[in-house]
């Protein structure tokens, strides 16, 4: 798939469970786990419903899921990020437990973030603030970002994520921050390196004067340039160079604020976009 539709295959590239099984935490099911990870989890304390080869892999209440996500990274399973998030069976659903960021995607766990697109208007025409990745980072190093993005961490909400990333990773106050407009959300179920990521995105708009240049400021951005909108997608168009979620994000954006030409391709997107 060529054009923008590559970027939305790619966030929409597998069907469950295939070769996954249901996780349990007691009697609600909070993720999926690949099937040759069974043996792993039976031997830090996991049980099976019943001994069917397609019963779903259970833990018990009483097991502490932050501690036998610990041990398995110890043991290489997946990396540790030093982060903990809520887990929960639905995405509005009451919190279950916590677990570190790092074993969301193998345990198969919900996640959300948060993204800011940054607009500035005027007479030059439609601008966004671009953000380039430290060449240090855990994840997609060097990839173009957003103005504001992060993962919403145990015991916050989208909203005081927003107001704490947007001070730690553009150096804005709470009064510039304060101006986003919630925008909608974005969900899908992707395969990636790191394991099955089940996210939902809360979109935002942050209108931005000329003379509002963001600076970083935790390390996580190397720079930040203000691109014409053009240039956004044709980026977007002919290369990867956009974080995987960064992309459908300002796909979304485009077709939000009619900045694609009406034709074949939009109007499949918008369908998409709708659902």
């Amino acid at each position: 798939m060529s054009g923008l539709m590559r970027h939305v295959e790619a966030v929409q590239n597998v069907t469950l469970p295939g070769e996954r099984l249901p996780f349990k935490l007691s009697v609600e099911q909070v993720g999926w786990v690949r099937r040759d990870a069974v043996p792993l989890l039976l031997e830090h304390g996991c049980i099976r419903e019943s001994a069917q080869e397609d019963s779903p892999v259970v833990l018990p209440w009483t097991e502490n899921l932050e501690d036998l996500a610990q041990r398995l990274a110890q043991e290489g399973a997946f990396t540790w990020r030093g982060e903990a998030f809520d887990v929960r069976g639905d995405f509005d659903g009451k919190v279950l437990a916590r677990i570190d960021r790092g074993a969301l995607p193998w345990f198969g766990i919900r996640a959300e973030g948060v993204h800011v697109n940054g607009v500035v208007t005027g007479p030059g025409g439609l601008h966004l603030w671009v953000a380039q990745r430290s060449a240090d980072r855990m994840m997609d190093p060097g990839k173009l970002d957003h103005l504001v993005a992060g993962g919403i961490a145990a015991g916050m909400n989208a909203e005081t994520t927003l107001m704490k990333e947007g001070s730690e990773e553009a150096g804005f106050s709470p009064a510039i921050i304060d101006r986003a407009v919630y925008a909608g959300s974005l969900r899908y179920t992707a395969l990636r390196r790191e394991g099955l990521r089940r996210d939902r995105l809360h979109c935002y708009d942050l209108e931005l004067p000329s003379d509002i240049i963001p600076v970083p400021t935790d390390g996580e951005v190397a720079s930040f340039e203000l691109w014409p909108v053009d240039r956004v997608v044709e980026t977007l168009r002919e290369t990867d160079r956009f974080k995987f979620n960064v992309s459908v994000v300002l796909i979304d954006f485009l077709l939000r604020w009619r900045v694609l030409p009406p034709n074949e391709e939009t109007s499949a997107l918008k369908e998409i976009f709708r659902k």
